[in-house]
């Protein structure tokens, strides 16, 4: 974690570490409760103690939560004064497509949407759980049944009042697959019912530790990020995925695809401190040079959206105008292998390695992963920020990731196991195997042109790159239509989000939107994994729950899944007038409700 006025935290520090995860961890898995009494579990804020607890008992808890500077613990919050415009860049993207929660793929959607939609918790820098349209909340002795008592008094940006049938109606049409992509995160709820104007009550099939700061939180969660029947109703699906109405600090007042989003503050917004700006401007700007020139220029002030192309990072730190602050982000980023791709083919996971290793087209698949040289990609195209990736379980979920497994699994790279295994497939020295065509957003063609240098040095294969706007790009990983792409995931804080969202059979991700009569499955279809995916979401028992993981992530290492690149960090830019309070320094996000522009 760096920032241009941070530095170490002496022994002190790490003393307090030690103890908040001892401590944390400290409780019978067996406890629907966490340890926790209901007390404890009950609103309108989680104490932080409770969270880090919740967080130890969903697996999810590390050392790095605990850092100074990460949270906002004895920092103080913005002062600045309060009106004026904010003007964003929205990194490495020509165009926001959607802002309907049940829509929503990106990182950098939900940046902006969570200033615009709420959910009944939030959760700040800090890691704890505050009521956001709950004012609060009780949880029974069992841990399965949560009562709500909601603000009162709220409104949407329609002037529709905020009531108990929308929290019902979100859950009625988040829970539908065919409605929202988010859907199996509600696979734990069992219900939801009015019990009357302002209270709800949530039933659950087992206890679940990430409940309130997953399930529920506005941004991260999106399934239970609420929606406005009303607008929807007025609007239509379509509009309201560009305009969508909600009832946070800031209203969408325009929003034209390919120019960007306008913001301007709710008058009516249930905090009167909040928010701080009076209009907010998010220009998408697809390349990198671009982007540094209007930063540069003074023509934004603040970076949001994809991650800053590394070739920046030290230019920005260099300018004495500019504020870089980087921190862990949880995420994962892969080059893609289309197993039904001639050349590369793999019509069946279901076989153990031993057994796919004789294929010739699993072969190549695992030649092209094992010369991935990661620390090489990392120095050459990253400038040496990340971590060399093998699955999808990242180095913030400490508790999962597994560290011996750049070691041991079929990936780690070695040049010359490469070369003969695409040999034995058939194509000695790359002989005879075709172009493949590598997938990327313009502003990953850099890292994509590092990524074939290498595979062309110890391969001897030739990768054509070609650019696509991120929707572009999406929509043909959707439907299988690639021979390799440049893709991964950011806000995975939880196994589910790593592996639930990715790596299952019916994964979200897992070309969705393909012609089923024409691919059985996605990218990856393994049923030992589906089980292995399935029982640790409802394993209470963190040990256990860490063992199934690992295990999951193994085997998608070992049959390719994916040919997982590196895990990277969080890096803000912003303008040195901008006031951004540590309290709203969430990785991942992008909140500006208490944000001032001097």
């Amino acid at each position: 974690m760096t920032q241009k006025t941070q530095g170490p935290f002496g022994e002190a520090g790490k003393a307090r570490i030690r103890r908040e995860l001892e401590d944390a961890h400290d409780f019978d898995p067996r406890d629907p409760l966490f340890g926790l009494t209901r007390e404890a579990l009950s609103g309108p804020r989680l104490e932080r103690r409770a969270v880090l607890r919740l967080m130890a008992a969903a697996g999810t808890l590390t050392a790095w939560h605990l850092m100074p500077g990460l949270g906002g613990a004895g920092r103080a919050l913005a002062e600045g004064k309060a009106g004026g415009t904010l003007t964003c860049g929205w990194a490495g993207v020509g165009e926001i497509r959607t802002l309907d929660p049940a829509q929503i793929n990106q990182v950098l959607q939900f940046q902006v949407a969570s200033n615009v939609l709420s959910g009944l918790t939030h959760i700040d820098a800090e890691l704890v759980a505050q009521g956001d349209l709950a004012e609060d909340w009780t949880v029974s002795e069992d841990g399965r049944e949560y009562v709500f008592t909601l603000r009162e008094g709220v409104t949407f940006h329609n002037g529709d009042p905020f009531t108990a049938d929308d929290v019902v109606f979100t859950y009625e049409r988040s829970k539908d697959p065919e409605k929202s992509i988010h859907a199996r995160v509600l696979d734990n709820v069992a219900g939801v019912e009015k019990v009357d104007g302002r209270t709800v009550r949530f039933t659950l099939k087992a206890p679940q530790a990430s409940f309130l700061t997953k399930t529920l939180e506005r941004a991260s969660g999106r399934a239970m990020t609420i929606v406005s029947r009303g607008g929807l109703e007025a609007l239509g699906e379509s509009q309201y995925g560009l305009t969508p109405v909600g009832t946070g600090p800031f209203k969408v007042v325009e929003h034209q695809l390919g120019q960007g989003v306008v913001l301007e503050k709710f008058a009516d917004y249930y905090d009167p401190e909040r928010p701080k700006l009076d209009r907010v401007v998010i220009k998408p700007i697809l390349d990198a040079e671009p982007l540094a020139a209007a930063m540069e220029a003074g023509d934004i002030q603040l970076i949001g959206g994809n991650p800053v192309a590394p070739e920046l990072v030290d230019r920005f730190i260099s300018n004495p105008d500019l504020v870089v602050d980087e921190v862990p982000a949880p995420g994962f980023q892969s080059v893609w292998i289309n197993p039904w791709n001639e050349h590369m083919k793999v019509t069946d996971f279901n076989k153990p390695v031993e057994e796919l290793m004789k294929e010739k087209g699993f072969k190549a698949r695992l030649a092209i992963a094992k010369a991935l040289d990661r620390d090489m990609f990392i120095r050459q195209a990253q400038f040496g920020r990340g971590t060399p990736a093998y699955g999808t379980i990242n180095p913030a979920m400490a508790f999962y990731f597994d560290e011996a497994l750049a070691e041991t699994s079929n990936q780690a790279f070695d040049a010359e196991a490469a070369k003969a295994l695409l040999a034995e497939a058939g194509y000695p020295d790359g002989e005879g195997f075709p172009r493949l065509r590598l997938l990327a957003t313009p502003a990953q063609r850099r890292e994509a042109q590092v990524v074939a240098g290498i595979l062309k040095r110890n391969l001897n294969i030739d990768v054509e790159i070609q650019t696509k706007d991120f929707p572009v790009l999406i929509d043909d990983f959707d439907t299988m239509n690639w021979d390799l792409v440049r893709l991964g995931s950011g806000g995975d804080y939880d196994p589910d989000d790593a592996l639930v969202d990715w790596m299952q059979t019916d994964s979200k991700f897992n070309g969705r939107r393909r012609d089923k009569e024409k691919y059985a499955f996605g990218f990856f279809s393994d049923d030992e994994v589906d089980a292995l995916v399935s029982e640790q979401s409802r394993t209470a028992d963190p040990d256990k729950r860490r063992e199934l993981v690992r295990k999951a992530n193994a085997i998608t290492s070992d049959k390719v899944a994916s040919a997982f690149l590196f895990h990277p960090p969080d890096i803000q830019v912003r303008h040195k007038s901008v006031d951004f309070p540590a309290q709203s320094r969430i990785p991942g996000l992008v909140d500006l409700d208490r944000v001032t522009v001097g």
